[in-house]
């Protein structure tokens, strides 16, 4: 998909309605993809099509905010758009319920303050065990909680407030009269979740590579790993989990 060329394009022009339907149906299958790829795990009375519908939603959006002078492309900016549009289309449904997103903050907090004190990635024995749990519990616990890992690295600095649901690229959208400052603050964060990604345990580091960057699905990653596609998904929960964790004082510091 080559990137559109939005530089000389004036507001008016923005808001033709055939320049619009072009750039819709070029990037119809683009969203159909981030939509399909983000249906999959959820409950099968999630409709695809109010997705998708939401996707479109979020490039409209898109092509109204975009500015080249910014130096990002424009196919980049749009998957932002179109896969925050869906996120908030999801959360609107309020689909996963508060509970569950209570015991993913406990187990988020658990990693935070057991990994800061031991320095290093901590086992789920000793996860479980700081948690006053048995292993199987844990297990199941990841398990019901892997609905709100789907959320994909761009939102690892959402919080559970309902006033504040930022993403990463957002800390540079924010603030169109400081964007040298966001710029900053938008390297500082890519450089922390690299790090953060990098200690990780390599099971976990493999799933999120694989499925982040190689695109590839949770069924897919259990053929070349040789593990069951539910154990793909438990591992990359607790990759969600520890990386949110991690960021959580970050995005503290960056909304301060």
């Amino acid at each position: 998909m080559q990137d559109i060329a939005f530089p000389d394009l004036t507001e008016e022009q923005k808001l033709n309605p055939k320049i619009r339907s072009k750039v819709i149906s070029e990037f119809s299958p683009l969203i159909k993809y981030i939509a399909s790829r983000i249906a999959i795990r959820l409950p099968p009375h999630i409709d695809l099509n109010d997705l998708i519908n939401a996707g479109v939603i979020g490039l409209i959006d898109a092509i109204e905010k975009f500015d080249a002078s910014k130096q990002i492309k424009f196919k980049t900016y749009a998957e932002f758009r179109i896969r925050g549009a869906i996120l908030d289309e999801l959360r609107s449904m309020d689909w996963v319920p508060r509970s569950v997103r209570q015991k993913a903050r406990k187990v988020e907090d658990t990693y935070a303050r057991l990994e800061y004190a031991l320095g290093r990635p901590a086992s789920d024995e000793e996860v479980a065990q700081e948690m006053n749990i048995d292993l199987e519990s844990f297990h199941r616990l990841i398990s019901e909680t892997a609905s709100v890992s789907l959320l994909s690295l761009d939102d690892l600095g959402e919080d559970d407030s309902d006033a504040s649901r930022r993403n990463l690229l957002e800390y540079i959208l924010q603030d169109e009269k400081d964007w040298p400052s966001h710029r900053l603050r938008y390297a500082e964060v890519r450089e922390t979740v690299a790090k953060a990604i990098m200690v990780l345990p390599e099971k976990e580091r493999m799933v999120i590579s694989l499925y982040y960057y190689d695109e590839l699905t949770m069924k897919e990653i259990g053929h070349v790993l040789k593990f069951t596609e539910s154990r793909v998904s438990q591992i990359h929960t607790k990759a969600i989990l520890r990386l949110r964790s991690k960021m959580q004082k970050l995005f503290k510091e960056i909304r301060s």
